[in-house]
């Protein structure tokens, strides 16, 4: 079990959902290898899931055949469970956390406030890497995504939010998202909560996260990243339904492959601002 590097956070790695778990499992390789290679204990916690059973069998053979056999599931099914001793037993022996898709809300609903949401935290505190796809990607952040259809334009009012697992506060992340169509989604909750930073990550990509280190984008697309705190709207005074004038919005494109770190070199001065927040991985 890790014990992280003189109580150095873990890692966070926040996939888009549809991660390949056929072929070359890049994404699945690289949370292995986080957790320490084979011989490393991961927790799968399908609580996002009314098909729990399915969903572990799935990613049970994927990471077995990534040679990592030392892998339980953790199926939860209401609140009492969530705060059973042998599911924060799991997670306080796992090297990694990998939380499924399915929807996000049922994810908070059964484990937000819970012995385990407390574990989870504590995993992450101690080194291990936590990683989450899909629903499990959205309810990383402080403030969640709810609801919202994807539309062609920013909507105001359109999309809704609660609170999330917590493990990084100021931003908020979208999923599935270049593949959905999720931009303006992005955009309105943006304009509705200008205080946050807009994460789109699309399928088959993840963004890891080191705190305080820097972030890689892993996988066969791009993150997205909406930042409008300097941005000037009108979204305040206009009717719900009604399309919010944006000025000075700024937006990074992160492809797979690239890699962004605090320390060793300046960034350019929006980015350098988004890698310190992103980094910036909450603490128990």
């Amino acid at each position: 079990m890790s014990d992280g590097a003189a109580g150095k956070p873990g890692s966070l790695l926040i996939i888009g959902g549809s991660e390949d778990r056929e072929d070359a499992r890049h994404i699945l390789e690289r949370f292995v290898t986080l957790c320490g290679g084979p011989a490393g204990r991961i927790a799968v916690l399908t609580a996002a899931s009314k098909i729990g059973e399915l969903v572990w069998q799935d990613y049970q053979r994927a990471f077995a055949q990534l040679g990592a056999h030392h892998c339980v599931p953790i199926h939860i099914e209401s609140r009492a469970a969530a705060n059973h001793p042998a599911m924060v037993a799991a997670i306080d022996s796992a090297d990694g956390i990998f939380m499924t898709g399915g929807d996000q809300k049922r994810l908070l609903s059964l484990v937000g406030g819970t012995a385990v949401a407390q574990a989870l935290h504590a995993a992450l505190a101690r080194g291990a890497c936590v990683a989450g796809t899909s629903a499990g990607a959205s309810a990383m952040s402080d403030a969640m995504l709810t609801y919202g259809r994807a539309r062609l334009k920013p909507v105001k009012g359109t999309v809704g939010m609660g609170k999330g697992l917590g493990f990084l506060h100021g931003v908020i992340i979208d999923q599935h998202f270049s593949q959905r169509r999720r931009l303006s989604r992005l955009l309105t909750v943006v304009a509705q909560n200008r205080s946050l930073i807009g994460i789109g990550i699309d399928e088959d990509t993840a963004l890891l996260i080191g705190a305080g280190e820097g972030i890689e984008i892993i996988g066969a697309g791009t993150v997205t990243v909406v930042d409008g705190r300097s941005m000037v709207t009108d979204i305040d005074s206009i009717d719900p339904r009604a399309v919010p004038e944006m000025l000075d919005v700024r937006l990074h494109i992160l492809p797979a492959g690239r890699s962004h770190r605090i320390a060793g070199g300046a960034q350019p001065g929006a980015l350098s601002d988004f890698l310190h927040l992103a980094t910036r991985i909450v603490q128990p």
